[in-house]
């Protein structure tokens, strides 16, 4: 199973995601915004980035930005929901280098089948810096 580093600012939403992931089988670091996923990630590293867009503090789409130039093979799954432009932040977030989006809601079936889309394959590569 993979390591999976998730970016929610919703607390709640956050934890039931985790909780989805975790009894999946996967390993979860959270967190609240992307200032602080970021941080998290060059301590921790995980094998998958899902990052909420629309977040205060560091937005999604600037964490993507990020990570994709530091990490230009980490999988990142970017969500969106609730906001009237949710669909048009995803399709963004897709351009800047984000290999699956979802939006919200979504089920956790669609949440698991992203992660797998995503793992690299075995043999595949890893998401080092190049």
């Amino acid at each position: 199973m993979a390591s999976i580093l998730l970016i929610e600012d919703d607390t709640p939403l956050r934890e039931v995601l985790a909780t989805t992931l975790t009894n999946a089988g996967h390993t979860v670091l959270q967190a609240a915004d992307g200032r602080q996923g970021i941080e998290l990630f060059h301590v921790s590293p995980t094998d998958v980035v899902i990052t909420d867009i629309i977040m205060p503090g560091q937005e999604g789409i600037e964490t993507i930005m990020a990570l994709r130039k530091e990490f230009p093979r980490l999988p990142i799954i970017a969500m969106s929901g609730g906001a009237s432009h949710s669909r048009t932040y995803l399709g963004m977030a897709a351009k800047l280098g984000a290999h699956r989006t979802l939006a919200k809601p979504f089920t956790p079936a669609e949440l698991l089948r992203a992660i797998t889309e995503v793992l690299p394959k075995p043999g595949a590569g890893s998401a080092e810096p190049l």
